[in-house]
């Protein structure tokens, strides 16, 4: 990519190239946020599959406990990004 002259480049256009690029980033780092939570996701889904890794006959009341801190965090991000529980408006 071939960077404008700022000697030579009216100043309209260099802002206006500056904030292409710097919409450009946003977007790349968005985009690479949202495949690390497509990931993790995918994981999660995955472990869910598996009863998360354990077998109803050995389940004990330490896996509910973990299990319900792990419901209790996902609970916290769904209310931040859906507006809800204490993120309500």
């Amino acid at each position: 990519m071939t960077r404008l002259n700022p000697q030579t480049t009216p100043r309209h256009e260099l802002r206006a190239e500056k904030a292409r690029r710097n919409r450009e980033a946003a977007l790349n780092a968005f985009l690479g946020k949202k495949a690390e939570i497509d990931e993790m996701l995918a994981r999660l889904q995955s472990l869910s599959d598996a009863h998360f890794n354990t077998h109803p006959d050995e389940i004990t009341w330490g896996d509910v406990g973990s299990l319900e801190h792990h419901a209790s965090l996902l609970k916290r991000l769904t209310d931040s990004a859906f507006g809800e529980g204490e993120h309500a408006e």
